[in-house]
């Protein structure tokens, strides 16, 4: 007899096997609610992002939209290059992993392997350039200078070449036309970051790896319409990366063209006449620094005074945008941004500043109008005038007695701004103001536009600076610690100044408000901002936003954006004082400052209006600035120690205007070399094909000009020559013209070379 059950089962085990029961049932229902959250639930997520991990996506670059002056001459576009790829998916099946392919391909290219082999090679943070960095299922270019005969032997031996293609591709190229370089206004590419991409992921216009996009001017603030969309293929892979077949495929959309307002042979002609300007300068000899002129730096625009629209900008040095164009070499890029480069990747028209000089005193005597001063009243302009000890002199330290607003516009008299920028400053409570000073020559400079942006459409623009009170007494805090510790009250010129401004340099000073009053001391300005003033003066006030885009066309040319002209504001003058001032600057240019470099203008046809401007800077030499418009241009130069205002960039200016309407040197009006006597209007046509109706322009349109601005009775060439100034220059031991001055010029210093009329007879200059 036994106790054991026939089952062979206690109580025991019984109970166990209960536990193990309800645990696998437990486990059981656990597995199968997982699963029903996976493949029911969330069944439709998951199963698209598994479907993602077999997708893969080609991208097809779209062709960027050309760049067009205001006839529709093509300033950027893409040329049809021969381009060589290597597909590293089909490397990558290879037993070797394409290495001899590439090495046979490198033979043909004449390049080295290794050359050949990093170029295919993905990016990441361990692999230096160059490298990949786009996707690796689309073909890498290997080189886009391949010439015929090359992609001919790998197209005819395809079968020693698996992988490889060798296809006709778009590539951005900078044409110059008519040798209109326009660099910095146009501005260049370079491959999209991984910044940029995913700062821009969410956007309608996301950035793919392939992508290059505007790093500078146009190029960047039009890349949006200019880049156009690119097409993306996406192909079915497997888990090893091969394909198997094709999902879907959104065509490429081409970028919008720009229209802009740039003329590309007045833009030759303005580029031209600056680098002239500027080798002319280093001629000339400096008596203050007994050394030639530097001419380092300079900057031209030409805008429509009734739109804003920027007919040229040319900025000097420069330098040809082509470098960028796949991929700038490091060599380039150094002898671009070094020390020793002048910068010239900087647009000096909207991001050089200066102290304007002369130029400046439309804003004082709109200021001084302003404060209550009559423009015809009667104003001392002595030689010189004196306050606490100091002498601030007359730029010519000429007296003429006293004369209106007008005349000191007229004769750029300094001693006139500074007498009523001084009673001013001692009206609204001198060293230490009263609570609410007028302030009238720093409101006015505000008024004008002056210390802001002017919204023209490039990048980076800079303000520029009105030293106010509140700029004073901001930029004393930030320096005060600086100039307490290197100033000293007998030390030299710079030491004196950091003592004095130590002490007291968060307060207005008198000589502070008398220097600005002329345009000094620390004023600063930009061309683009002093054009905008005179076009303004010339318009009847409005003071336009500069534009350089004038409308986007898409590529069929059916869809036409044009960008309309705006205003930001208008000048604090009555029309009544700018008839005044209008009459004034008239007067600069046949009778003033500037009448010397207007001699023979046909003032009845086409009247001139003018102001020169020469601005002192510690440690240079003087910044040459010459303001001037008619009905329909204003145009500003300014050379960086290049002399006097209108001695350097008088002579340039005179020959865009020629260039402009058609004149010869002695006064004749051609309209058929004219090359632009009223601003262009119309837009060019853009064909359902893409194709873009333009003229041809010359070789060198500026060089054309010079044949035309000759008088018509051409002879012997003549040299006018200022008795009163004429120079040694050390450097060769020999006597150097000076220049023909009117009663009241303000250049001594530079000289012209024109045509005379006459056999003999002298031509002022």
């Amino acid at each position: 007899m036994t106790n054991i059950p026939e089952t062979g089962r206690t109580p025991r085990v019984q109970i166990r096997l209960v536990v193990i029961q309800i645990l696998v049932l437990s486990l059981l229902g656990t597995l199968g609610g997982r699963l029903w959250y996976l493949q029911i639930r969330e069944g439709e997520a998951y199963a698209k992002e598994a479907s993602g991990n077999h997708v893969q996506q080609v991208v097809q670059p779209a062709v960027r939209g050309s760049i067009l002056d205001a006839r529709g001459v093509p300033l950027a576009d893409n040329e049809t290059r021969l381009v060589v790829s290597a597909s590293r998916t089909e490397l990558l099946k290879m037993p070797d992993d394409g290495d001899a392919v590439l090495t046979k391909l490198a033979g043909v290219l004449g390049m080295r392997p290794k050359e050949v082999k990093e170029k295919v090679r993905l990016c990441d943070s361990e692999t230096p350039q160059p490298c990949w960095n786009g996707s690796p299922y689309q073909p890498i270019p290997i080189t886009d200078e391949a010439t015929p005969r090359q992609a001919l032997q790998i197209r005819e031996r395809a079968e020693d070449f698996p992988g490889i293609t060798a296809e006709p591709q778009a590539v951005r190229r900078y044409p110059a036309p008519g040798r209109s370089n326009t660099a910095q206004v146009l501005g260049y590419l370079s491959p999209v970051t991984d910044g940029e991409i995913q700062q821009a992921k969410d956007t309608d216009s996301p950035f793919l790896r392939s992508d290059q996009v505007g790093r500078s001017g146009l190029e960047r603030e039009y890349d949006r319409e200019l880049r156009g969309k690119a097409g993306v293929t996406r192909y079915e892979v497997d888990n090893l990366g091969r394909v198997i077949g094709q999902a879907e495929a959104d065509p490429a959309q081409a970028g919008s063209h720009l229209v802009t307002s740039i003329d590309a042979r007045v833009q030759r002609v303005a580029e031209f006449e600056l680098n002239e300007a500027m080798k002319t300068a280093r001629l000339e000899w400096d008596r203050n620094t007994q050394e030639r002129y530097k001419a380092d730096a300079g900057a031209v625009v030409v805008m429509e005074a009734k739109t804003g629209r920027i007919v040229a900008m040319a900025s000097n040095p420069t330098y040809d945008p082509n470098a960028w164009v796949g991929g700038i070499s490091a060599k380039d890029y150094a002898r671009l941004t070094g020390k020793n480069s002048n910068y010239p990747l900087l647009n000096r028209a909207i991001q050089g500043q200066a102290a304007p000089g002369s130029i400046f005193k439309v804003v004082s005597t709109a200021a001084a109008v302003q404060a209550g001063y009559d423009f015809d009243g009667r104003y001392n302009c002595s030689s010189s005038y004196s306050v606490g000890g100091q002498v601030f002199k007359n730029f010519e330290s000429q007296n003429h007695g006293p004369i209106s607003l007008g005349r000191a516009l007229e004769v750029s008299c300094d001693t006139v701004y500074y007498q009523l920028a001084h009673a001013q400053w001692q009206k609204d409570g001198g060293i230490d103001p009263k609570k609410k000073p007028n302030d009238w020559f720093f409101k006015a400079a505000h008024q004008f536009g002056l210390g802001e942006e002017t919204g023209v459409d490039l990048p980076n623009e800079v303000t520029g600076r009105v030293p106010d009170r509140r700029w004073k007494l901001d930029y004393w805090k930030a320096n005060k610690d600086a100039w307490c510790k290197t100033g000293k009250k007998d030390g030299d010129y710079v030491e004196r100044i950091s003592y004095e401004n130590c002490l007291e340099g968060n307060k207005m000073r008198a000589g502070d408000e008398i220097n600005y009053s002329i345009g000094q001391g620390d004023t600063l300005v930009t061309p683009i901002q002093m054009a905008t003033i005179y076009a303004a003066i010339s318009n009847g006030g409005t003071l336009y936003d500069p534009t350089v885009g004038k409308a986007v066309i898409s590529a069929d040319g059916r869809q036409v954006t044009p960008i309309k002209p705006k205003s930001h504001g208008r000048l604090p003058v009555s029309q009544a004082t700018l008839a005044q001032m209008d009459e004034a600057l008239a007067g600069v240019a046949t009778r003033g400052t500037a009448a010397w470099r207007f001699g023979g203008w046909p003032q009845d046809k086409v009247a001139m209006h003018a102001k020169t401007g020469t601005a002192e800077v510690y440690g240079k030499q003087t910044t040459s600035w010459f303001a001037t418009y008619t009905k329909d241009y204003s145009i500003v130069m300014t050379i960086s120690q290049g002399g006097t205002g209108s001695g350097a960039s008088g002579p340039a200016v005179r020959n865009i205007y020629d260039a402009l309407y058609g004149i010869s040197d002695d006064g004749v009006i051609s309209e058929k070399n004219a090359l632009l006597p009223t601003p262009q209007r119309n837009l060019p046509t853009i064909r359902p094909d893409g194709s873009i109706t333009a003229p041809k322009l010359s070789k060198d349109p500026a060089k054309d000009q010079q044949k035309y601005q000759k008088p018509a009775e051409e002879t012997v060439e003549t040299v006018a020559v200022n008795p009163d100034d004429n120079t040694t220059d050390p450097a060769d031991g020999q006597q150097t013209a000076g220049t023909v001055a009117s009663p009241e010029a303000d250049n001594r210093q530079t000289r012209r070379r024109r045509r005379a009329r006459r056999p003999g007879r002298r031509k002022c200059s």
